[in-house]
């Protein structure tokens, strides 16, 4: 996988691509702020970016912004300090296909980028509750007529989706094939008109589109929100 490393520190971007070397990915370029970024992505062609959220001159939410503009089918995936909601929420409207933080163990960070290549969000189940819980937060609408566009079958691919199941999983439990549960995505996000997986779970929730999430039993006998199955 071809990836672009976006980060003012110069040693922290030395040691993410060491890492990245030594798992088999290609690192076409490194840049010290957004502006660099916007450039660099027309001449590296990356297949994912890692992008810090504060920088100088240009921003990685501005850049995140600009470069998904004029070229949509890269990945860009957020690697920051900042936990500050104010900026996970821009960046997924930004484009971003996931929101990771620095302190992220390496096998952790290896497996997200995996699911990248995939398709699939790099978000933790921490930020997938916070997503969730800032979406049911807002007043939603207009549910019983979004819920009419999608057919049964996106209904229950949708449903999968927010209790977080990748592709191969969600396949597996419908029986059908992972090219066919893309095209079933790729019609949900147009019908409902999200920016990414992460806010179509969200999205899907708020407006009561899918059944409430599943409920497990905690070691004080209350019953605890699972906004993503256990793996």
């Amino acid at each position: 996988m071809r990836t672009l490393l976006v980060d003012d520190h110069a040693l922290f971007r030395d040691g993410v691509a060491s890492l990245l070397l030594a798992w088999g990915h290609e690192v076409v370029g490194q840049a010290s702020n957004g502006s660099e970024a916007i450039e660099m992505v027309e001449t590296t062609n990356p297949d994912v970016i890692l992008m810090d959220v504060r920088m100088p001159k240009v921003s990685g939410l501005e850049a995140t912004a600009e470069i998904k503009a004029r070229h949509p089918e890269v990945a860009i995936v957020m690697l920051t300090v900042s936990e500050e909601e104010a900026d996970l929420f821009r960046a997924i409207k930004a484009g971003a296909q996931g929101y990771l933080l620095k302190n992220l163990e390496a096998p952790q960070l290896r497996t997200m980028l995996e699911g990248v290549a995939r398709g699939e969000p790099a978000i933790t189940p921490g930020t997938a509750a916070r997503i969730i819980d800032e979406f049911l937060m807002s007043p939603g609408g207009g549910a019983t007529a979004r819920t009419q566009k999608l057919t049964e079958r996106e209904v229950g691919v949708l449903r999968l989706v927010t209790e977080g199941l990748r592709n191969r999983e969600i396949a597996k439990e419908l029986g059908i094939s992972e090219n066919t549960v893309k095209f079933h995505l790729k019609n949900i996000v147009e019908k409902l008109h999200a920016q990414n997986r992460a806010e179509l779970a969200a999205r899907a929730v708020r407006e009561g589109l899918v059944p409430d999430l599943p409920r497990e039993p905690s070691s004080d006998g209350m019953q605890r929100d699972m906004p993503f199955r256990r793996r």
